[in-house]
């Protein structure tokens, strides 16, 4: 039947794409390397160099997600292709709609591990920590924050990923003035990189009685975790510790004692929270590699070469220099100002559907890349 074939034949120009797609994960070498890490890890004292076991654990449990990920889509390629072949067969159109949909998931699915090998960064494969501020605009802009906040948590959900709450600051009247996540699974950090900067909501107020449109500003901030044996040097006269209560979105979780830590880097003016955990101890371990990790991140962007060279307070995010508007009325869009790409389904983004985003940020990077290569 016409519809399968073409559905077939659509579906068959994508193998060439899947084959090179093991060729760019080093899909051989890497089972190679996961052969030899399990062998490592079978010696007799394995367990004698804890830090180091734990390394050797981790690199070959990132390795075989990434060959089990492949296999999935290779044997996701043949079911597909059985069901079209299998239905024009039999000529029943009611399985059509069942075989574009694996065919089109199929696809997706063959683009977001495609793009995932561009993310050869040295901090690509870690984990993110988001940063959450309000803009100004009191209540409105405060609701707006704790909108992302949430978008973000469930981008970060429907990926399988751990989402942690680090820190909390609850808004005067709703909301949020500030807060900070983790987002723990491999290529976190890659994939989110993209998101830092302003975020500009357009929509009438339900905080307005006069039911007047309001614009409103939130920014988010975005660092890999640093490993705690990072060879990130601070000086302990450079930082200023403060403790305080315990606040916010952590209910019971969160200690009502002075746990609380807030540390700020005097050189640059940096400053970090850390809420939830049990201890103040706990929590100044959490707040100093969220230190390293914000340290870090400037000085890669801003192409430094050490550390030290950082010079007060980045003013990378301003207030007039949005990435992304969001505008619920008069119309619904969300549109990126860098890519242009835009969807009409701001409710789905809002629930964390935000893929399209990232996506057409890589394949614009991806693409400048290759331009400056052939240059």
């Amino acid at each position: 039947m016409l519809q399968f074939e073409e559905l077939r034949l659509a579906l068959q120009e994508l193998e060439p794409s899947l084959k090179d797609l093991a060729e760019a994960l080093g899909l051989e070498s890497m089972r190679e390397e996961i052969a030899k890490l399990d062998e490592k890890a079978s010696q007799p004292g394995f367990w004698d160099d804890m830090s180091n076991s734990q390394a050797i654990l981790q690199r070959s449990s990132m390795l075989k997600n990434k060959a089990a990920s492949y296999e999935r889509l290779k044997n996701a390629y043949g079911d597909t292709l059985a069901l079209i072949e299998l239905a024009d067969e039999e000529e029943d159109l009611s399985l059509l709609p069942e075989a574009q949909a694996e065919a089109q998931k199929f696809q997706t699915q063959l683009e977001e591990q495609r793009l995932s090998t561009l993310l050869s960064g040295e901090y690509d494969s870690k984990n993110a920590i988001l940063t959450f501020h309000a803009g100004a605009g009191g209540t409105e802009a405060q609701d707006w924050a704790e909108m992302l906040y949430r978008m973000y948590c469930r981008w970060g959900e429907r990926h399988g990923y751990n989402v942690k709450t680090l820190d909390y600051l609850d808004g005067e009247e709703a909301g949020l003035k500030s807060a900070s996540i983790l987002i723990e699974g491999e290529n976190a950090y890659g994939f989110l990189k993209s998101e830092v900067g302003v975020h500009r909501l357009v929509r009438v107020s339900p905080f307005d009685a006069s039911g007047r449109r309001h614009t409103s500003f939130a920014s988010l901030e975005v660092m890999p975790e640093i490993d705690e044996d990072a060879e990130v040097e601070i000086s302990p006269d450079d930082i200023k510790m403060d403790v305080y209560r315990a606040s916010g979105a952590g209910g019971q979780k969160v200690n009502k004692t002075s746990s609380a830590v807030r540390l700020t880097h005097i050189p640059t003016g940096i400053v970090v929270s850390c809420q939830v955990e049990r201890s103040q101890y706990q929590n100044r371990d959490v707040a100093m590699r969220m230190l390293k990790s914000k340290l870090v991140e400037i000085k890669e962007r801003e192409n430094l070469e050490r550390i030290e060279d950082i010079k007060g307070v980045q003013k990378e995010i301003g207030w007039g220099s949005q990435i992304r508007s969001y505008v619920f009325m008069p119309y619904t869009l969300v549109k990126d100002h860098r890519t242009s790409y835009e969807t009409g389904n701001i409710n789905a983004v809002m629930d964390g559907d935000i893929d399209g985003f990232i996506n057409a940020y890589l394949k614009a990077q991806s693409l400048d890349t290759l331009g400056e290569k052939s240059e």
